[in-house]
């Protein structure tokens, strides 16, 4: 029963090989070796990472398809915005079933601020006002420094200072594409979005990873 327990083990961890960045720890031998032990990857953990890293990337594809919309004034912007917006809701909603109601909802609450934060500085970019420009920036670094603070205090596998790296990262390559664009630099606009994209995640599996981590037995 043991042998088709770890056989079964096995083969699945072949399966998402591919797909999925293990969890492990690290355990030693004797003196002289050590090796990492991975867990058994499940279903519901490939079901997860597989469902942030979609959200996320719905996040970074409707942030440039608004900026876009916005520096070009073109008619669908308004549009665009709702359809961004409700992505910050479901990524809210993804957390619900570990974190809780009302934890999801402020989240969604504090990533909705970020959008529309983002929208300000979008604007005062392209109209040239450095005074609102300055100003807007600086409540989107607050409000990333909220997030971050928010979740760290969800889940001890998030440090407070990785998540604010990653997210101060996160601004400054949406920024960069935001720069390139009004600067008709359209090679460094694409380039920085392939950052942003490859960015992003890497973020949505840290909050994957913490998430298993915190509460394994969801799963088994």
């Amino acid at each position: 029963m043991k042998r088709k327990v770890l056989l079964a083990c096995q083969l699945m961890i072949m399966a998402f090989a591919l797909i999925v960045t293990p969890v492990g720890v690290q355990a030693a031998g004797n003196d002289h070796h050590k090796h990492e032990h991975k867990l058994c990857i499940s279903p519901k953990m490939v079901q997860l990472q597989g469902d942030l890293r979609k959200l996320w990337i719905d996040h970074t594809i409707w942030t440039r398809s608004y900026i876009v919309s916005a520096l070009a004034g073109l008619e669908d912007q308004n549009d665009v915005l709702a359809r961004l917006l409700r992505n910050q809701q479901d990524i809210g909603d993804a957390i619900k079933p570990y974190y809780g109601e009302a934890a999801g909802n402020k989240l969604a609450e504090l990533l909705k601020e970020h959008i529309l934060l983002a929208g300000k500085v979008v604007d005062a970019a392209k109209s040239g006002n450095q005074e609102e420009l300055k100003k807007y920036n600086a409540a989107w670094y607050r409000n990333a420094d909220d997030i971050a603070k928010f979740l760290s205090a969800a889940n001890p596998n998030w440090p407070q200072k990785e998540l604010q790296d990653l997210l101060y990262t996160h601004l400054q390559l949406l920024t960069d594409q935001v720069t390139a664009r009004i600067m008709k630099d359209w090679k460094a606009d694409i380039l920085a979005f392939d950052k942003y994209e490859d960015h992003i995640i890497k973020l949505a599996d840290t909050l994957t990873n913490g998430t298993v981590k915190q509460f394994p037995e969801k799963f088994k």
